[in-house]
Order: structure tokens, then C-alpha cells, then sequence
């Protein structure tokens, strides 16, 4: 096992890497895109990269990992530009409201086309046909965490507790909302949500004991697990993870609940094929870089290196099996719990 101070080096690795970046991102702000309407010579200026979360988190590090990459494959500036807010849906708003020219690009979450459409109103919800997409990029799953005091080590610990389990969640419309609330009603034990806004304060309020359990990203908790301060229950994943291969998923323990969070590189929609083309090499040769594998490796991520059409293909999929499993369980996303 790594020592603590192995843990910590890649954090502040990255720390320093979004530092750098936010610098990138301040002189975008005032660079002019020159991109060409027809895609010929793409990158002909600034790409700009939109990214739905503040700087630090698992989105904003692997958007920051791939405008690295493409900036040294591809010659051109891709500062990333932070736009939080609405699980994502403020950036993409802002991609798909962009001239189709190559000039603005944006890694996007899958919750935001799975998961939020079940949470908010319908002139709320963000269509995944306003966009382009190009290439699957990677898949950041969750586990379900306890503190040692808690007494758990299964699940099945927590159905025969015969008493009311309290939950953190991180945010409405998230995956980790959906895989915990999916858990309890599946499992029938008797819950209470309390909310919290993201992965970090519900992860302190496990190891402070304020709640039992929270479906945590994996990158999130995996140095918490690691070194005993944390109790892994599941993974939502349909298989066990080779960062955490000795924690059953959640099927292996007779619930019916995968939920995972992927991410994919988007357009704004009719964006020229020869610029999409040359996206993907450039994402392609940043995937076979061992930087970019380590950062992977670092993160606890799972690559999910894939064609447009196949991941659009996935999304589908899962919205409607979210949906059918929200129904069926009769769960309520617009609430915190």
C-alpha cells in the first residue's frame, strides 16, 4: 500500500495543474477564436473548453487533463473556462447557444441527460440532441462509504439494523442521489436523506459521523478507504473496479441498483465534420499518453474511450432504465433526499 505521503503528491499535483489552468483561463477571456466555419485547419485559433463545476473537482481536473493533452497534440490553446451551476446545465448552455465553428467544446457529465430530466421541470431539462458528440472520455463511479463506528461491513448489516439509516446526499439530480435513494428503497431499509451541496462536505460528514452512509465518487474517497478511515458497503457499477476489487457491487449483494457518471466530449451541433475528425486524433493520441494514464490511475477512473454514437447510444439507455427504476420504486429526485 502507497505511504500518505504517496497519497497526497497526486493531489497537490493536481492542485497545482488547476492553479495553472484558472491562469489559462483568465487570458482566454480575452483571446479572439479564429475558428473556420468549413473546419478546414481546426484548431485555426483559441478553442475554448466549458466546464459545468468549479475548479478542484473531478470534472473540472479531467476537462484541465484533456486541454493539456490536446494542446500539445494539436498546437492550439484550449483554455478551460468554469461555468457552474445546474449540475452542468449553465456550460451547456453555453456550448450549444455557439457558432458551430469548433471554437467553443465542452467534456460533459452523463447525469445531466440520465438523471437531471427526472429531478427538474421539463423546461428545465437539456437535450442531448442540441450537441454533437464526439467521443466518450471516462467513467467515474460510486461507492457506498460508512465510518468504522457505524458497525457495518455489508449491506445486509444495514438491513438487519431494524433502524432508521441517515444518508448524505450531494446534490438534486445527481447520480449520487439516485444510487443511494435506490439502495434504500431496494433494500427496505428505512432511510433519511440529509443534503449536502457535493461529494466533499457528505464525505466529512460520514468520517464525522453526522450521517452513516453516502454514495461518494470513488477519486472522492478511495484515500479515506485506503487508509481505514472509511468502510467501502458497494459499488454502483455493473462490475467490480480494479481500484476497489475486493468491494461487491451492489448486484452481487441482490440489489438491482447500477448508476454510474461517465463523461464525453461535445459541439455545439453542426460543427463541421473536419474539425470533429481532428478532435478525435487529438483525444486519441491525449489517451495514449502515459501522463494521461496516470492521471487516470491517480483519479480512480475508468476509461470509457468510445465513440460518438456509442455513448449517445449509453445515454439513452440509461435514461430510460433511471426512469423505469424511478417509477417503479416510486422516488421523489426533486427533493434533497
Amino acid at each position: 500500500m502507497a505511504t500518505e505521503a504517496a497519497r497526497l503528491r497526486p493531489r497537490a499535483m493536481l492542485a497545482a495543474a488547476a492553479a495553472a489552468g484558472l491562469m489559462l483561463t483568465a487570458c482566454g477571456g480575452v483571446q479572439t477564436s479564429t475558428g473556420s466555419g468549413s473546419g478546414d485547419g481546426w484548431p485555426s485559433g483559441t478553442v475554448e473548453m466549458y466546464v459545468g463545476a468549479s475548479a478542484g473537482g473531478s470534472s473540472d481536473l479531467i476537462s484541465r487533463a484533456v486541454s493539456k493533452g490536446l494542446s500539445d497534440d494539436l498546437g492550439a490553446s484550449f483554455p478551460v473556462i468554469n461555468r457552474e451551476g445546474a449540475n452542468g446545465a449553465l456550460a451547456a448552455a453555453e456550448v450549444a447557444n455557439a457558432p458551430a465553428d469548433g471554437s467553443k467544446i465542452a467534456i460533459q457529465n452523463a447525469s445531466l441527460y440520465t438523471i437531471t430530466p427526472l429531478a427538474v421541470s421539463p423546461d428545465e431539462v437539456t437535450n442531448i440532441d442540441d450537441f454533437d458528440v464526439v467521443y466518450g472520455i471516462s467513467r467515474d463511479d460510486y461507492v457506498l462509504v460508512t465510518s468504522p463506528a457505524s458497525g457495518f461491513k455489508t449491506i445486509q448489516d444495514m438491513q438487519n439494523a431494524n433502524r432508521t439509516v441517515r444518508y448524505g446526499t450531494t446534490g438534486v439530480g445527481t447520480g449520487a442521489q439516485l444510487s443511494a435513494a435506490l439502495l434504500f428503497k431496494s433494500s427496505n431499509v428505512p432511510s433519511a436523506a440529509v443534503p449536502f451541496d457535493g461529494g466533499a462536505p457528505a464525505l466529512a460528514a460520514v468520517l464525522g459521523n453526522q450521517v452513516e452512509v453516502a454514495s461518494i465518487q470513488v477519486g472522492e474517497a478511495i484515500e479515506n478507504i485506503q487508509s481505514g478511515k472509511l468502510v467501502p458497503l458497494a459499488v454502483f457499477g455493473p462490475d467490480r473496479i480494479s481500484y476497489l476489487p475486493d468491494v461487491p457491487t451492489a448486484k452481487e449483494q441482490g440489489l438491482d441498483v447500477e448508476v454510474t457518471q461517465y463523461r464525453f466530449m461535445t459541439v455545439p451541433k453542426g460543427t463541421p465534420q473536419e474539425a470533429k475528425d481532428k478532435l478525435v486524433e487529438g483525444l486519441k493520441a491525449t489517451f495514449a499518453t502515459e501522463d494521461y494514464k496516470k492521471f487516470n490511475e491517480q483519479n480512480s477512473l475508468t476509461p470509457m474511450e468510445l465513440p460518438g454514437e456509442d455513448v449517445v447510444t449509453q445515454l439513452n439507455e440509461d435514461k430510460q432504465r433511471y426512469a423505469e427504476l424511478v417509477q417503479q420504486y416510486d422516488i421523489n429526485l426533486r427533493d434533497a433526499g
